[in-house]
């Protein structure tokens, strides 16, 4: 063997580089189930199945292309503890010239896998993911000199380099970058109404096998198996894709914030997993909405908010993970230090927003980007949970989540963690903005509108809490002025009530009887 190609979980690539130059008569792959559990949570049994069955998809596709395939299944006898111990097995078995892998998007497995090698004495070559739109040169270069990394200026610049959605002047179509004002609608009283559900896939004998795999084996993993609906080859990502373009993406602007009961999709695409496993292409699913613009099949405020979160946000956090490696993730400016809620993980609680949302993670392994920044992420922020444990939860439950992508949005975006690398300003607001964004708060028992006495809202209790707590701090930033003024009309007793009752929320959180 010449070489052996390491392919991990989220590199599912057809395409890859790594596979380029390779030659199925001299070279073989090597693909472990092994890495999962990452030392901190038990992974979800939904993101267990999904990852399984992708690269079970995969191994099989590439077999039939003529591929060796050194496959270790979740149920091989003496598996191994992850996926460095995988490949010291196999060098240590196969003595290949060198090793080939594409950049994970973890960089503490990078530098396990360098190691392991090194001790081998075998050469490792690191190929580019080149299913993202930006290298890491590019953003580095974009960043340089710059005293704040704003999505915006980013995200426009992109724009501009990949040709979406601008004019031959370099302009934006319809005259603005951002349609934000025309994104942010709540259901009326009726509520969402009937939405397409969105696709649901075949399960052929390879999928069933890991379902059942992970029923009789990973019983005690977190989460359920009830509702398993995820795309698991290209041409499913693919028809989930279409299935979006063509019943979903019409309406996803206009109410891509807002929440229901009992509705954990509504009209977002679910299409995070299959990108991120990279299953599907993002500058297909870039291109296919800015067609259907240029069709009249969907408004421009729609399209341009689906363009922004792949071609925006989803490269911005990339290159600011990899900007700040290898400490990003352990960052904690607030020094937050309180241990996650059970909450988070069994969807038990009275706070209806809270068991909505947690619960549809446990469900579904899933929710939208509203749910987990301003609900389940907005928590986190004012309770003070430490932020390695809230990245650590939202890793093993998320079926989207890697480190590359997680890090950025809950150690930075949600709970500012960061000191402001990815957001400017803490995502910090009341009970008042789940209740305009939904109707969880006429279903719970809870006042939004309270901070104090035993039926204030827990967040709104929280939020003027966390302002009154961190004024010093949050001073000397111009986008906290308005909330600061308005927690400096309070007076002391007024905010000593208010402690006194987060000090009650504590409790009864940490007695799970919130």
């Amino acid at each position: 063997m010449q070489t052996l190609i390491l392919v991990l979980r989220d590199q599912l690539d057809r395409d890859a580089a790594v596979l380029d130059e390779a030659d199925p008569d001299r070279d073989a792959v090597a693909m472990t189930e092994a890495d999962v559990d990452r030392g901190a949570s038990p992974d979800h049994k939904q993101r267990r199945a999904l990852g399984w069955a992708a690269m079970r998809h995969f191994r099989d596709d590439l077999r039939e292309r003529g591929w060796t395939v050194h496959y270790e299944a979740a149920d091989a006898p003496d598996q191994s503890d992850d996926a460095p111990d995988f490949l010291r097995r196999q060098l240590a078995e196969h003595d290949p010239d060198r090793v080939r892998l594409t950049e994970p998007g973890r960089i503490s497995l990078l530098n396990a896998i360098e190691r392991v090698c090194e001790e081998a004495g075998i050469p490792v070559e690191v190929g580019p993911d080149r299913h993202f739109l930006v290298d890491h040169d590019t953003f580095e270069a974009w960043a340089d000199g710059r005293k704040e990394l704003t999505l915006e200026y980013f995200y426009r610049e992109q724009r501009r380099a990949h040709d979406v959605l601008v004019t031959d002047d370099g302009d934006p179509v319809g005259g603005e970058w951002n349609f934000d004002d025309e994104n942010q609608e709540a259901f009326g009283a009726d509520g969402p109404g009937m939405i397409p559900d969105g696709p649901s896939f075949d399960r052929d004998d390879t999928t069933e096998a890991v379902l059942d795999l992970v029923r009789a084996e990973h019983a005690d993993a977190p989460g359920t198996l009830d509702d398993f609906r995820w795309p698991v080859t290209p041409a499913q990502a693919e028809a989930a894709l279409d299935d979006f373009i063509e019943h979903r993406l019409p309406q996803f602007g206009t109410y891509q914030d807002a929440m229901w009961t009992g509705r954990s999709f509504l009209y977002h695409s679910r299409l995070s997993a299959a990108l991120n496993l990279k299953l599907l292409d993002p500058l297909q699913a870039v291109r296919r909405a800015e067609q259907a613009y240029h069709d009249d099949h969907a408004p421009l405020n729609a399209v341009e908010g689906f363009v922004r979160q792949i071609l925006g946000w989803r490269e911005f956090v990339r290159g600011v993970y990899w900007l700040q490696a290898p400490d990003y993730a352990e960052n904690n400016a607030l020094d937050a230090t309180a241990d996650l809620p059970d909450v988070y993980w069994t969807g038990d609680t009275d706070m209806r927003c809270m068991s909505e949302c947690a619960g549809q993670v446990v469900e579904h392994g899933y929710t939208h980007h509203i749910p987990r920044l301003m609900v389940l992420g907005l928590f986190g922020l004012l309770y003070g949970v430490d932020p390695q444990q809230m990245n650590a939860w939202h890793e093993a439950m998320y079926v989207d989540a890697w480190e590359w992508v997680s890090a950025p949005n809950m150690v930075g975006m949600a709970l500012y963690a960061d000191g402001g690398i990815v957001g400017t300003k803490p995502y910090t607001a009341s009970g008042k903005y789940i209740n305009r964004m939904s109707n969880y708060c006429s279903h719970c028992r809870y006042d939004p509108d309270a901070a104090t006495g035993e039926d204030a809202c827990p967040f709104t209790s929280l939020y003027w809490n966390f302002l009154d707590r961190h004024q010093e701090r949050f001073s000397g930033n111009r986008r906290m002025n308005f909330q600061l003024a308005n927690v400096r009309r309070k007076d002391e007793a007024e905010l000593d009530e208010i402690a006194d009752r987060v000090a009650e929320v504590r409790q009864l959180v940490e007695a799970g009887e919130l």
